[in-house]
């Protein structure tokens, strides 16, 4: 038997173009693509404040996860993308107000830059429904 593909949208105007959602159920696993502070209007939140950012696209993590019928605590990892390495102890910090209690694996890179110089961090998540819901 067959898994059902659920398809996750933001309504971002990029999607459709690049060809990818933020994120996507099969089965028990949901994957929820690199998330950036930019909403689907396309404004960005936080420039300048990594911390800020980190809690938006936390959040907007948090919402894909979600709508995708899972929650924080089925998060079983994160990879997180800093343009420097500076910021990544707050960056941490803001995660584990979210992953305290859960402890996912999680990886910490730092890259030369993300598709728009006002980014400073992205992440990526995958969950695991601990029953299929």
């Amino acid at each position: 038997m067959m898994s059902e593909r659920v398809n996750i949208s933001s309504g971002a105007p990029w999607e459709p173009i690049a060809g990818y959602c933020r994120a996507v159920r099969v089965g028990q696993f949901i994957e929820v693509a690199g998330t950036t502070a930019v909403d689907a209007e396309g404004n960005f939140h936080g420039e300048g404040d990594v911390v800020a950012q980190t809690q938006f696209v936390l959040e907007k993590i948090q919402n894909a996860i979600e709508q995708a019928g899972g929650a924080m605590s089925d998060v079983v990892r994160t990879r997180i993308f800093v343009t420097s390495k500076e910021n990544m102890m707050e960056v941490a910090k803001v995660h584990g107000d979210f992953f305290r209690d859960i402890l996912p694996v999680s990886t910490g890179v730092e890259v030369s830059s993300l598709v728009d110089e006002r980014l400073l961090v992205e992440i990526e998540a995958s969950a695991i429904i601990s029953s299929d819901s």
